[in-house]
């Protein structure tokens, strides 16, 4: 392989890997986790009381 083909393999495969993911805003564990309790048709579970500030939450916001 010469210089020129290997770097645009690597473009290419770079542009492949930003497509990957799922589109839309982040869910929390629990949105998660009711989501699939609804698509498993199971009853969804309960909210958790104690819902403590992370010093990561201001990204999921």
């Amino acid at each position: 392989m010469t210089s020129r083909t290997a770097l645009v393999a690597t473009l290419v495969a770079a542009l492949m890997l930003t497509a990957c993911g799922r589109r839309g805003d982040p869910l929390t564990p629990h949105e998660s986790a009711v989501k699939q309790a609804k698509e498993n048709e199971q009853p969804a579970p309960e909210k958790p009381e104690n819902n403590r500030p992370f010093i990561l939450d201001g990204l999921l916001q």
